[in-house]
């Protein structure tokens, strides 16, 4: 099992509920992917973009760490970008 990194980043303007929400769907689609949570906290609460994304401004970034097998990080990366709340993500192995 490796150790990663996600950063997760999602609308600033959407309400609290929304985004936790969110974030529990990720760590579910994480936990398909055979993963498992290790910590998760909010890296920043409401952050201006340098340009738009998603005709956003501004959003808020969580960050995700978690074990996981490198052979199922595809099967993530292609399951959370079909949640379509997500402006942005990144997975980065440590």
């Amino acid at each position: 099992m490796n150790k990663y990194e996600l950063v997760v980043i999602l609308d600033a303007a959407s309400p609290q509920e929304e985004k936790e929400s969110v974030v529990k769907e990720v760590i579910d689609v994480m936990n398909k992917c055979e993963g498992k949570l290790i910590n998760r906290n909010v890296w920043l609460e409401k952050h201006k973009f340098s340009f738009p994304m998603k005709k956003k401004t501004d959003g808020t970034y969580y960050l995700l760490n978690f074990e996981g097998l490198q052979s199922r990080m595809a099967e993530l990366r292609k399951l959370l970008r079909l949640n379509d709340k997500l402006l942005r993500f990144l997975i980065v192995r440590q």
